[in-house]
């Protein structure tokens, strides 16, 4: 996979966030400016990875997995494209990540998020993230959670359709 494709990944996800937290079509100039001050180049080994998840032969999603702090690793730009949503895809990009966490010798993952990613917030709950005190600073977070991995039981989900950005 060519990191066009996770870039183009990354683009729409904080075109989306930005627009949100606005509440307004986002300016490409504000989404350069947020992919400048939020780079995501730890996002591959040693200090993370970068998944992309696919449906039907297209890139509908992407997850990063933050592996900097082992045991501990962070979840963080989960994103599901609008075509692809309501298919299971943020179950299987979070599943996706917890296994790669896994592998990684990851035993708690962690996020977080804004109080209006509704979406994410339950989509969290359902899978087992609970809501746990402030892990970081970010001016962007309003919710932290958390998640204790256990082998044999998480990151059992399908993982068939995920690839590693290279």
């Amino acid at each position: 996979m060519d990191g066009s494709t996770a870039g183009a990944l990354l683009r729409e996800y904080y075109t989306e966030i930005v627009g949100r937290y606005h509440r307004r079509p986002a300016e490409p100039a504000e989404v350069d400016a947020v992919l400048a001050e939020e780079p995501s180049d730890d996002l591959r080994l040693p200090t993370g990875l970068f998944l992309v998840g696919w449906y039907d032969g297209e890139p509908a999603g992407c997850v990063g997995l933050r592996l900097a702090d082992l045991p501990v690793a962070e979840i963080t730009r989960v994103y599901v494209r609008p075509s692809a949503r309501r298919r299971g895809g943020g179950v299987r990009l979070l599943g996706a990540a917890e296994a790669a966490a896994l592998a990684h010798g990851v035993t708690t993952l962690r996020l977080d998020t804004r109080h209006d990613l509704v979406e994410a917030r339950a989509l969290y709950a359902r899978q087992g993230y609970h809501e746990v005190a402030p892990f970081s600073d970010s001016p962007y977070a309003d919710h932290w959670f958390e998640k204790r991995l256990r082998p044999g039981v998480d990151g059992s989900h399908s993982i068939a359709v995920i690839k590693k950005r290279t």
